[in-house]
């Protein structure tokens, strides 16, 4: 098939075009070759330094640690869940258990990093930041989420205004009643 006929069949009105990925998402896959490609290079080497045996109990172990680490976070989360509470280490948990789970030395490395606290405090951190620049559906959904927030739970709104430099306390500016923080039918 020469190249315009290969171009004018794709251009017909009946066919639609794949659109390409912009921006990083069309490397995607190459890192992800990339990445297949260093970790079974790195196996290899450390198969012939330590032996394969070795290396092998090491995989089993790391991917047993995964799992346990994997249930626990489960666990974890499903408790906060039922409790009506988030549990805000649950993603990067299961997502260091997921990549200690999976067979390679680099992945193991991210996975004990997601698991190690003071990284992974910086990653629990991440997914918001990008979660709140992006666009898209993901992005929106997101929004929505924290506007949902400043909903109580019965649907009503919290009645409010933010002054800034002016601090007024519970019973001044003439409100007669204390102000209850423990009682949500008042708002003061």
């Amino acid at each position: 098939m020469s190249r315009t006929t290969a171009s004018s069949a794709a251009d017909q009105p009946g066919q639609a075009r794949q659109a390409r990925p912009r921006g990083p998402l069309r490397f995607v896959p190459l890192v992800l070759a990339a990445w297949v490609v260093l970790e079974i290079w790195l196996l290899i080497e450390v198969g012939h330094l330590i032996g394969w045996f070795w290396l092998f109990v090491l995989l089993v172990a790391s991917a047993a640690l995964g799992g346990w680490v994997v249930k626990r976070a489960g666990l974890r989360a499903l408790r906060a869940t039922a409790a009506g509470k988030a549990e805000p280490g649950t993603v990067v948990g299961i997502a260091g258990g997921l990549l200690l789970i999976l067979p390679g030395l680099l992945s193991d490395l991210l996975g004990l990093a997601c698991l190690f606290p003071p990284t992974a405090s910086l990653l629990r951190r991440l997914p918001a930041r990008l979660l709140r620049r992006s666009g898209g559906p993901i992005g929106d959904a997101y929004r929505l989420q924290e506007q949902l927030r400043m909903h109580r739970p019965d649907g009503r709104v919290v009645p409010g205004e933010v002054i800034v430099g002016e601090v007024v306390e519970p019973g001044q500016a003439g409100d007669a009643r204390p102000y209850d923080y423990g009682r949500p039918d008042r708002l003061g």
